[in-house]
């Protein structure tokens, strides 16, 4: 971030920073976030602690933004309020390693470089199983391979949607043998889903979380509000718990309002509080749902319009993953020193990895932007 905020190229692209932004390259304000801060502005009537597990109405809103409306299951489901998506990820991180000891958590690799750090500093041992192989390509035959060997009780993370930082989701079908594997295998699923309408939508991101927390008797789920509502720096998230009955669920909470005493004792409200007026409210919901498919719908058409961009060049069919991954993120398949020959010939930014920020394209560069591409993997 310093290093682009330094360049004087005026052409300068970021698409390294994970954030969303429109067609002006800003990360806008949403309208129903603005609505909802109006409305807490004028009713707000104490700033006083919101206790261990946060907002309740925001815990309610978003348990069923989550897992839908079946009512049997929201019954064993309860959610802990964070700082953001981080705070979920970290206070599950502590729950595994003070309540089931001698758990090892394993990651997709590659996956999101904080969870690495994160779960290692709550004091987990890390393993990984193979998600996207040297060719940039799912392979989900490793991937259920390797989760077929993981020592029973384990916990095993998984991204619900819009996988960071490949773009690359599984398929239902792939979703089911998963689920096959961790049922055998007696496995604690912890789903991350930071990303909940920037896929394919609301509902069918939840697929996958309501898929196990049906089939399942214990699964752990964060969820993140900093994409789908634009609150990023709010810090706005939440652990949820599907535990096998109401009274498991009850143990679980306490060890949670417990661990999270000591993290960060009571979680920020104000975004909470806007999200929860937002869900509340047919109107404000209307209107935030609109909203985010435009964002949605906006990533896709990126993607498709970089791969027609390339197609000129011959390249169209090398870089077909883009239009098919979903989200905010792409593995281009671009190498390290492409990238940095991106970086130091054009002013375009983004990882060593190859990942990109598709979010943060600009539809009027384009054309541009697979020129460069084309110069680089040539």
């Amino acid at each position: 971030m310093e290093t682009f905020r330094a360049d004087p190229n005026p052409a300068k692209l970021d698409l390294g920073v994970g954030v969303y932004r429109d067609a002006f390259g800003l990360t806008p304000v949403l309208a129903a976030v603005k609505q909802a801060e109006q409305r807490l502005v004028d009713h707000e009537s104490t700033k006083a602690y919101v206790g261990g597990h946060g907002d309740a109405d925001f815990g309610k809103q978003v348990t069923r933004l989550v897992l839908g409306d079946d009512a049997a299951l929201l019954q064993r489901a309860g959610m802990t309020q964070t700082p953001g998506g981080t705070g979920a990820l970290r206070l599950a991180g502590d729950f595994i390693a003070t309540c089931l000891p001698d758990r090892r958590i394993w990651l997709s690799d590659p996956t999101w470089p904080i969870h690495e750090t994160l779960f290692a500093a709550a004091g987990l041992s890390v393993a990984h199983y193979p998600y996207v192989g040297a060719d940039n390509r799912l392979d989900v035959p490793a991937m259920l391979a390797t989760l077929n060997e993981v020592p029973i009780g384990d916990v095993v993370l998984l991204h619900a949607c819009c996988h960071n930082p490949t773009g690359f989701d599984l398929a239902a079908e792939d979703w089911r043998q998963v689920l096959d594997i961790v049922r055998s295998r007696e496995l604690l699923p912890l789903f991350d889903l930071a990303y909940q309408g920037f896929g394919d939508g609301l509902e069918q991101d939840a697929y996958a979380v309501r898929l196990f927390a049906q089939a399942l008797p214990e699964v752990l789920v964060t969820s993140s509000c900093s994409k789908n509502f634009g609150l990023y720096r709010e810090r706005t998230g939440g652990l949820l718990v599907i535990a096998s009955n109401p009274d498991a669920l009850t143990a679980v909470r306490s060890q949670l309002a417990s661990l999270a005493r000591n993290l960060w004792s009571t979680p920020p409200n104000h975004g909470a509080a806007v999200v929860a007026t937002i869900l509340a409210d047919e109107r404000l919901r209307a209107c935030w749902q609109e909203e985010l498919e435009g964002m949605r719908q906006r990533i896709v058409t990126l993607r498709h319009g970089l791969v027609s961009a390339l197609e000129p060049y011959g390249l169209s069919e090398g870089f077909a993953h883009i239009a098919e991954q979903r989200g905010m993120f792409s593995y281009t398949g671009l190498t390290a020193e492409q990238v940095r020959r991106l970086r130091a010939e054009d002013a375009v930014y983004l990882l060593e990895t190859g990942r990109a920020n598709v979010a943060g394209l600009d539809a009027e560069r384009l054309d541009a932007l697979a020129r460069s591409i084309a110069r680089v993997v040539r």
